[in-house]
Formats: C-alpha cells, sequence, structure tokens
C-alpha cells in the first residue's frame, strides 16, 4: 500500500476506535445511572478478550484459507500469533500493511460483540459477559465474518466465504456480519437472561447519549472510509453517503415519532442518526447520493415503527440492538437489491432498475441465514453456560445497581464535601 494510502487508514483506525467510548456513553447514557460503568466494562472488558483470542487463532479463522475449501470457516492455524506479520514485505513505495489489517480486523469484532451488549444491560454477571464474548466471538462472529469478509484469490489457491464468493452477497462493510448478526444475537441474549425487574427506568444523561452518537457517526466515517483500503476515490464517495445517510435517518426517526407520539425527542434523533448509519453500511459503494438520504429516511423510520417490537413480544433488548442493527440493517441491504444504482461505484443495478432479479433472492438467503445462525448459536451459548452456572446477577446486585455491586464503583459522586 502507498505511504498515502496507509496515513489515511491510519486515521481511519483511529477514528474507529472512537466508536468504543462512543457506544459505551450511547449505551450508558440510556441506561439508569447505576449501570453506567457497567456498560463501558462491558464493552471495554469485551474488546481486550476479544484482542487476545483474534491475535492467537480468530484472525486465521476470519481470513484465513478456508478449511477443506467448503466456505465455512477459515483455518485458525493460518495466522497464529500473527507472528507472519512481523516480517517487513514493503518494496520500494509499497508498503506491508499486513499487521494494519489485523489490528482494523480486531476493531470490526470487537464493535459487534460491544453491540450485542444491548440484551444483557443491567443484569448480567460481568465474568460470564467476558466468557459469552469470547465464545461468541469464535461461534457466532468469526464464520459470518469468514463468509462475508474473506475473499477468494484470483487463482483459486486461497478459498473465502460461501456468501461473497458462491452466493455473491453485495455488503459493503458489513451489514450481515457486524449489524444483523449482532441484532439478532442481542435477543437471542436477552431471551435466555429474562426482563429486568424495572424496564420503566428513563434514560439517565441524555447530553451523554448525544456524546455517544455523535463518537458513533465520527468513528463511522473511519468504519466506512477505511474500508474502502486507500486514499481514494472509493473512501471519498462512502464518507459522502454514509454522512447523508446519517442526517436523514435522523429526520425519518422523528417524522414517526411525531405522528405517532406527538413530540420530537433527542433519543429518537440520535436513534435515528445510528439507523441511518447502519442502513447504508452494507450500501455505501451501491446508491446515489440521492438515494443515500432516501436510504436514511426510511431506515430511520421503520427502525421507528419498529422500536416497541420488544416490549410487545416481552423481550428485554434493553438498548434495542434488534431494531437498530438488526432491521436497520436489513433495510440496507434490501435497498441495495431494489435501488442499487448501477453509476455508483459497486456498478449494481437495482431490480427497480432493471438488475439482475437473482439478486433478491440471493440477499434474502444472506439475511436469514445471518439472523437465524446467530440467534441459534448466541441462545446455545447462553443457555449452556447458564445451565452450569447461572450468568444472571441475583436479585438484591440488580437492584442497587452493578456499578456498585460488581464493581464497587459509582459513575457520580454527589455528596458534598
Amino acid at each position: 500500500m502507498p505511504a498515502a494510502d496507509l496515513a489515511w487508514m491510519l486515521a481511519a483506525f483511529g477514528l474507529v476506535l472512537l466508536m468504543f467510548p462512543g457506544i459505551s456513553f450511547f449505551y450508558g447514557g440510556m441506561l439508569n445511572s447505576k449501570n453506567m460503568l457497567n456498560m463501558a466494562m462491558m464493552v471495554f472488558g469485551s474488546m481486550a478478550v476479544v484482542a487476545v483470542i483474534y491475535v492467537l487463532f480468530v484472525h486465521g479463522m476470519v481470513l484465513g484459507n478456508s478449511v477443506g475449501g467448503a466456505g465455512i470457516i477459515g483455518d485458525p492455524l493460518a495466522f497464529v500469533g500473527m507472528e507472519s506479520f512481523m516480517t517487513d514485505a514493503s518494496e520500494g513505495d509499497i508498503i506491508s500493511v499486513d499487521a494494519y489489517w489485523g489490528a482494523f480486523y480486531i476493531l470490526f469484532a470487537a464493535i459487534s460483540i460491544a453491540i450485542v451488549a444491548s440484551g444483557a444491560a443491567g443484569r448480567m454477571k460481568y465474568w460470564a459477559w467476558l466468557i459469552f464474548a469470547a465464545l461468541w466471538t469464535i461461534l457466532v462472529y468469526a464464520p459470518l465474518a469468514h463468509w462475508v469478509f474473506a475473499f477468494t484469490s484470483d487463482d483459486g489457491e486461497t478459498v473465502g466465504g460461501w456468501m461473497r464468493n458462491v452466493l455473491g452477497l453485495h455488503d459493503y462493510a458489513g451489514g450481515t456480519a457486524v449489524h444483523m448478526n449482532a441484532g439478532a444475537s442481542a435477543v437471542a441474549l436477552a431471551m435466555v437472561l429474562g426482563r429486568r425487574k424495572n424496564t420503566e427506568l428513563r434514560p439517565h444523561n441524555m447530553p451523554l447519549v448525544l456524546l455517544g452518537a455523535g463518537l458513533l457517526f465520527f468513528g463511522w466515517i473511519g468504519f466506512n472510509g477505511g474500508t474502502a483500503a486507500g486514499a481514494n476515490f472509493l473512501a471519498g464517495y462512502v464518507v459522502l453517503t454514509t454522512t447523508l445517510s446519517a442526517l436523514t435517518g435522523a429526520l425519518g426517526y422523528l417524522l414517526i415519532e411525531r405522528i405517532r407520539d406527538k413530540h420530537a425527542t433527542t433519543l429518537g434523533m440520535a436513534t435515528g442518526m445510528i439507523s441511518g448509519l447502519v442502513g447504508i453500511t452494507p450500501a455505501a459503494d451501491a446508491v446515489t447520493p440521492v438515494g443515500a438520504l432516501a436510504l436514511g429516511f426510511i431506515t430511520g423510520a421503520v427502525v421507528a415503527l419498529c422500536i416497541g417490537w420488544k416490549n410487545r413480544a416481552k423481550v428485554d433488548d434493553a438498548l434495542d440492538a434488534f431494531s437498530v442493527h438488526g432491521i436497520g440493517g436489513i433495510v440496507g441491504a434490501l435497498f441495495v437489491v431494489f435501488l442499487g444504482a448501477a453509476a455508483a461505484p459497486a456498478g449494481i443495478a437495482g431490480v427497480f432498475f432493471g438488475g439482475d432479479p437473482s439478486l433478491l433472492w440471493r440477499e434474502l438467503i444472506a439475511i436469514v441465514v445471518t439472523c437465524v445462525y446467530a440467534f441459534v448459536v448466541t441462545y446455545l451459548i447462553a443457555w449452556v453456560m447458564n445451565k452450569i452456572v447461572p450468568i444472571r446477577v441475583p436479585d438484591d446486585v440488580e437492584a442497587v445497581g452493578l456499578d456498585r455491586g460488581i464493581h464497587a464503583e459509582r459513575a457520580y459522586e454527589m455528596e458534598t464535601r
């Protein structure tokens, strides 16, 4: 990779890192004040666990040569300890970036499990969460990431994942492996854990929610822009479509709120913006700028309509990961199917514009398989763990809050001295 491209990629890496305090603030501010620190601990603790196992063997499971050429899982021994990244293979002005991509993909895996924390908010033992994060990364994230992110080489010596290379899925930056996966997984975890004792608590700190949403927006520029793999036309284009979709996502959500609830809220605006970012992730290179405006607006509106699902279903997905990330990712994927623009960088014409009708069934297969696989395997992981040792905190710990009950800390010291 030329030095200029690497400079942008390093900047994108830094932007993606900001997503972790971003999701801590966004999620934590939506909880009651007694669980603010626990949410941050869940996000950063799982990030640390993911880093360890990813370096040891998960990178091979994601990007290694597919075992048996089946396109199901990569070879876990392909990049053991990432020792092969210690050799500088740079030639002239072309810099070796294998180590960089190893670090970048760690963040993709870590942000995925951080989203799943929505299904455990305020009621899961911390040690159980860290073990769950490791098992989930190995058994749920790694196979899905291999299906979507691993490409078959031109000479056929390296075989990639079946969704990308056999099914022909188009997913720019992880609508399936990250967002639909995490949304379905959060619901499964929430079902095993059960509902919180008090689900009527309001967000305790809306300024923190807005700060977290802003940091996530900032980081998403690196998430989508960095996927372009350089300082190139594609990076600039997806930054444009990402920005447009985020902003109209807020408008779409606010409109539904105004019609349904007779008022628009700051929480709705922040949630709509994140919904627009989720929706554009699989489609950032496949829509026109006007298409990005429409995609964001539609995604925000659909998510707003779906946000009450958890209450009707009695499933306590506390921070709406399924609605925002699961449904938002599905809307974005389907938008490519129906309204993809041949003139956009991906060159995919949607069905409404005379595109290949087979794109619909191929995308639907990817959506269904992703959601079903993530839900079933996540449910089994949590169920087995809970059968061995209960993974939910005792009632007295939940009542006092996990900040004090588990971590012996408080987010806010109100005492005067």
